[in-house]
């Protein structure tokens, strides 16, 4: 397993290692010793899957009280991954990091709790896989803008289309609005 820094120090991508043969591959999507050596002592409580067409954006989600880490991974397609630092203590408060998760890289993305978290489908559809430190609580629901300027994050969005977005979703509050931590 290969730990890869991104440009906010606390978000990480893992590259598990695999082992092909013939008859297709074997990996290990998670191992609380991987975690540990890299000094994450999260526990996940709940798992999640979804499934989306091309175009889907579903983001930029946080929950505020009671908020998340998350280890995301892609299990058949392609979604750029989006993480925004919402920690106002941080030296990189509102800053993103996006990297590209697929079936076929294989690659995990740790989303510490504190960050708002969405992916956009680029992929004619994709299953999306993740582990969650908290339980999903509907009251704490929230919802940053995908497209806030503030943030002016670079989706990758097939065709120039504006994505699929769930009704929550287009009323996002701006970074400036949003609810953060301290």
């Amino acid at each position: 397993m290969k730990l890869i820094p991104t440009e906010i120090r606390d978000v990480i991508v893992i590259e598990p290692d695999v082992f092909s043969d013939e008859r297709g591959f074997f990996m290990e999507t998670w191992r609380r010793s991987w975690l540990a050596d890299a000094g994450i002592t999260a526990e996940f409580v709940q798992d999640n899957h979804s499934r989306s067409e091309m175009g889907t954006l579903r983001g930029l989600h946080y929950q505020h009280p009671h908020p998340q880490g998350k280890l995301v991974r892609v299990t058949l397609g392609e979604v750029f991954d989006v993480a925004v630092d919402l920690r106002r203590s941080s030296p990189t408060f509102g800053q993103w990091v996006g990297h590209a998760l697929s079936a076929s890289n294989r690659r995990m993305l740790w989303i510490p709790a504190g960050f708002a978290h969405g992916f956009l489908v680029i992929s004619p559809v994709a299953e999306f896989q993740y582990k969650c430190t908290d339980y999903y609580h509907a009251a704490s629901s929230r919802s940053l803008r995908w497209d806030d300027p503030a943030l002016a994050i670079g989706w990758p969005l097939p065709g120039g289309r504006p994505p699929r977005l769930s009704a929550a979703d287009t009323e996002a509050a701006s970074l400036t609005d949003a609810e953060t931590y301290a």
